[in-house]
């Protein structure tokens, strides 16, 4: 019988290995082969001097890889499409999860393999994690002599090595960078779990700027990698990375990941005296990063040794803006010189500048027009036609005016002038189809009461069990995302406005939208439009959007629950209202 994990959420991550034919740095988005391993491939550490995989267990008997082809069907559901790593025993594909019509990963070794229980173990720890900043495990399986990890697929991210190969990043950039990654693996850390391969082709960066972690554990646990000092590893890893950003060097002797080394013999010096213009203080913020005691070019400063001490120094630095934007000069309009005509250049009422025997007439100035007696007479006339024409236009605008205020005042509607636009009409309820619980490990609490959420009756209510000891459903392995309702508004609509009237104050609760084209969304990940922030509701949960949201299905996601007075927790949701 497979043995499947609670998780439902999702990642794409190869590992950064590629198939043994492949060119080695090559640098691709994610999901596509990577450059294979080779000496200088990990941040050197003291675990780890020469670049190889510290702790990793090179003598142990590896079985073959399991022989599978593209087209190929894991639990009936997911399709193999492209091998993208085949390497000690285990191999990488992009796969097509036909249930959910959209691309996933999937690493898959044998049952028998020495690393499959780690691996099984590592990909159930990492999907419980739910952290938006790390790139999501789907599912964790063992199945038909085969274990096999889903993980998510960013078609649109831009993998790390990539942005490297093209030069080093602004300091803005790289600020950017140090402080997502530190800042998310804290929060790993915090859990318990750690990276140990933390490489530019682990790193990912989204459209929208955002940095995306993928293989939390799972990229070390397959190729057997432990470290006695794993938070320093990583701190050290995102200091390297943050090397790489600034001077587009790696901060170490061997070449790695298409970034030339550091010259031999010099031993580690500071970004700045790489390259000239590296921003001083994320310079020194590399050097306490990386294992030099923490000392800078500049200034001894105590080493950061966890990724939390580094997310620590990255605030406590001055923000690093983002560079100005440039614009190209605009051309200078210049007048066209024009070439005077010969009638111009003529004589008329000027003496020649040739001498001529000839005497030149002299012309008299010609008289002033409307001068004579009949000119006077005629400008006068004009005068007072122009006059009359003014005074009989003036009073037919005033009487339409009038007429217009007239009309206005019997009918009691004011009419709106140019710059006056209307304003939007009030949102209004929205039907509310169906209504689901949200069930990220599969398994429901009250599905039965979901109905209660949506009959416009705040005395009735879904409520959840009460729970003892902690906030966080109890804090069971198959509650730890937490529980809500997904209401189902029967067709895609935008959505303006939510009111959420909760069983009780002081949930933990956020509001998601599905993307328009989603069907039958059930994970964290299928519901990637924010509608409200995680917050601590009162009485009443209610968020109205500037920019109305797309969707046909609203999530509100209840993630801790207050205390009930009994010495348990619990929660719930009385009436749930959707306006567009």
């Amino acid at each position: 019988m497979a043995e499947r994990s609670t998780a439902a959420v999702d990642v794409a991550d190869n590992g950064g290995d590629e198939p043994l034919a492949a060119k080695a740095d090559k640098a691709t988005n994610d999901g596509t082969a990577q450059a294979e391993e080779t000496e200088g491939a990990s941040p050197e550490t003291p675990e780890n001097p020469k670049g190889h995989d510290g702790g990793r267990a090179r003598s142990e008997a590896v079985p073959a890889t399991p022989d599978v082809h593209s087209g190929h069907k894991l639990a009936e559901r997911y399709r193999l499409e492209e091998c993208v790593t085949r390497l000690d025993g285990f191999s990488s594909w992009r796969a097509v999860d036909e249930k959910l019509r959209r691309a996933v990963g999937v690493h898959l070794l044998p049952a028998n393999h020495p690393r499959a229980r780690s691996v099984l173990a590592a990909a159930r720890s990492s999907a419980l994690l739910g952290d938006p900043r790390f790139v999501q495990v789907l599912d964790a399986v063992e199945e038909d002599d085969l274990v096999y990890v889903v993980h998510e697929w960013l078609p649109d991210a831009t993998e790390l090595t990539a942005l490297l190969a093209a030069g080093p990043m602004d300091a803005h950039d790289a600020y950017q960078l140090v402080s997502q990654l530190s800042h998310a693996m804290a929060a790993a850390h915090r859990e318990g779990l750690t990276h140990l391969r933390l490489t530019p082709g682990a790193v990912l960066r989204s459209s929208t700027g955002q940095y995306r972690i993928r293989g939390l554990a799972v990229n070390a646990a397959l190729r057997g990698i432990t470290s006695e000092r794993p938070l320093r590893q990583d701190t050290e890893a995102i200091g390297a990375l943050l090397y790489a950003a600034l001077t587009k060097r790696w901060p170490y002797e061997s070449d790695a990941y298409g970034l030339s080394g550091l010259p031999k013999g010099m031993g580690l010096i500071a970004p700045d005296q790489v390259r000239a213009g590296v921003h001083r203080g994320l310079s020194e913020l590399a050097m306490r990063a990386l294992a030099n005691d923490g000392a800078t070019a500049s200034r001894q400063e105590p080493p950061c040794t966890t990724p939390d001490e580094l997310a620590k120094a990255v605030a406590a630095m001055p923000r690093v803006l983002p560079p100005e934007p440039t614009f190209a000069a605009q051309p200078v309009y210049q007048q066209p010189v024009y070439q005077r005509t010969t009638y111009q250049q003529g004589t008329y009422g000027r003496p020649s500048t040739h001498p001529s025997s000839v005497p030149q007439p002299v012309l008299a100035a010609p008289p002033a027009p409307l001068q004579s007696p009949t000119g006077r007479v005629l400008k006068w006339s004009v005068s007072a036609l122009l006059i009359a024409a003014l005074g009989l236009g003036s009073w037919q605008l005033a009487e339409i005016l009038l007429d217009q205020r007239k009309g206005s005042d019997d009918t009691g509607v004011t009419q709106p002038t140019d710059d006056e636009k209307p304003a939007p009409a009030p949102p209004k309820p929205l039907t509310i189809a169906d209504a689901t619980e949200f069930m990220p490990d599969g398994s429901g609490i009250q599905p039965g009461d979901v109905p209660n959420a949506i009959d416009d009756n705040s005395s009735t209510a879904w409520i959840t069990p009460r729970y003892r000891g902690f906030a966080h459903f109890g804090n069971l392995p198959q509650r730890r995302q937490g529980s809500g309702i997904i209401v189902d508004l029967g067709k895609v609509q935008d959505v303006r406005s939510v009111e959420v009237d909760m069983y009780r104050s002081g949930q933990t609760t956020a509001v998601f939208g599905a993307g328009p084209d989603a069907s039958s969304p059930s994970s964290s990940a299928d519901f990637p439009q924010r509608i409200a922030e995680k917050q601590v509701a009162g009485e009443t949960l209610k968020e109205e959007l500037e920019k109305p949201v797309r969707t046909r299905y609203v999530l509100i996601h209840v993630t801790e629950l207050p205390a009930d007075g009994t010495g348990g927790y619990r929660g719930g949701i009385n009436d749930i209202s959707v306006l567009g």
